[in-house]
């Protein structure tokens, strides 16, 4: 994990990866041998998981690395960083073909990326990329590793996987909205604004782009606008608190 300094622009929320956004479900692990009971066990305990899944107890053809992914998915939405990268990571080892470990690899990187080890991050990432330049997951491995180069300072470089996700998958909006955030802290607000429209267009609604948006009016001179934009990022923070407390109240 990095110790640097917090950066100007830090608190800017990237894109979290691929298949985090819905409710996470429970484990079906395949084969037999990997099934918990969770009456028994801590279905997400990291000793039951390195146990079950010991290199030497079990062969390589006999896991199932999709299950394994969603493990990794399982640790995520509990905040379980460190064993998401190991189930991850094990998902990558064991994969059978190239969509489940550029995947593995994808995730792992988004872990690594929750726990701000950027370094970690970006060679999940790259790794990712090896695995397939133009895979299926290629441009969500771009926009991330995008994301771990800006948290880790390389902000050149970060700009230039940033594009290149949009031009690998002109309609990843998240991809977008990264896009946006960087022409914004580079000065490109005629070039941030359009980004983030894109990712709109394309579905990407959350508070944070349409922040981002406000920004890049504001410093375009276009006030009046800036200031609409601001109160509908209001109203949507708004109604994430009140889902928010909702759910609270609901577990009481």
């Amino acid at each position: 994990m990095t110790d640097r300094e917090p950066r100007e622009g830090a608190d800017h929320r990237f894109s979290e990866g691929q298949g985090f956004e819905d409710p996470y479900e429970g484990f079906d692990l395949d084969p037999p041998e990997l099934d918990v009971d969770p009456t028994e066990v801590d279905p997400v305990d990291d000793r039951v998981l390195v146990d079950l899944l010991d290199d030497a107890n079990i062969a390589a053809d006999r896991v199932d690395a999709d299950a394994l992914i969603d493990v990794g998915l399982s640790y995520m939405g509990i905040n379980r960083f460190e064993e998401a990268v190991d189930a991850f990571e094990r998902a990558a080892r064991f994969a059978d073909d190239e969509t489940d470990e550029q995947e593995a690899r994808v995730n792992k990187g988004v872990a690594h990326a929750e726990l701000e080890e950027w370094d970690a991050a970006a060679s999940a990432h790259q790794e990712a990329l090896h695995v397939d330049d133009d895979g299926p997951f290629a441009a969500e491995a771009q926009t991330n590793l995008a994301y771990a180069l800006w948290e880790y300072g390389k902000t050149e470089e970060a700009y230039q996987h940033a594009e290149d996700a949009v031009r690998k998958d002109k309609r990843l909006p998240h991809g977008w909205y990264n896009l946006g955030f960087m022409e914004n802290e580079q000065g490109r607000h005629e070039q941030a604004l359009d980004a983030l429209d894109n990712a709109i267009r394309l579905g990407f609604k959350q508070a944070d782009v349409y922040e981002e948006k406000a920004r890049a009016l504001d410093e375009l001179g276009r006030e009046e606008e800036a200031t609409d934009v601001v109160e509908h990022a209001e109203e949507i923070r708004e109604r994430q608190e009140e889902r928010l407390v909702d759910g609270e109240r609901q577990r009481e």
